[in-house]
């Protein structure tokens, strides 16, 4: 089975932003760089393609040339790519919500678009049970709430859910 890598890209930032993914998430490393040479489309010399790994998870990141067709900085946005944290504990969730937020936006229900334009929801694990469990009036309460909140807070959930 073929393996698939998120594939990020940037006109400039590639370098920057992926030692600061890196940066953020435990267990992670760049794994590779390659850069432009005399022959282009990029400066000779910086970054074309950064290779790393946030947890174990490969991703790319590429500086592709201003000059391509595909490629703008205004032209990120949150319907494009979305990467999907599941936090383990409320300290982590608090710990990625406030790295990742800080130079980008907090935004509802456990979405944060970074500093380089991508999103990331941040939630906690059991959020699953509260919002999708088996009782609809208890489920819907949970919802209601969450719709309510930037930041999620599993536990503040869990009593809506369980009130």
């Amino acid at each position: 089975m073929p393996s698939i890598t998120p594939f990020l890209w940037f006109t400039g930032q590639a370098e920057e932003a992926a030692n600061f993914y890196v940066s953020v998430f435990k267990n992670s490393k760049i794994t590779d760089v390659s850069r432009y040479s005399e022959a282009g489309p990029g400066p000779a010399g910086s970054v074309m393609t950064m290779e790393f790994e946030l947890d174990g998870q490969p991703f790319m990141a590429m500086n592709a040339p201003t000059s391509d067709p595909y490629v703008r900085d205004d032209d990120f946005s949150q319907g494009k790519i979305a990467l999907f944290v599941s936090c383990e504990t409320s300290a982590e969730l608090d710990e990625l919500w406030d790295k990742l937020s800080d130079g980008g936006q907090k935004l509802p229900c456990g979405w944060v678009a970074d500093r380089y334009g991508f999103a990331w929801n941040i939630v906690p694990q059991g959020l699953r049970e509260v919002i999708g469990g088996d009782d609809e009036e208890r489920s819907q309460r949970a919802m209601r709430a969450m719709l309510q909140m930037r930041k999620l807070d599993i536990d503040e959930l869990r009593r809506v859910y369980n009130a």
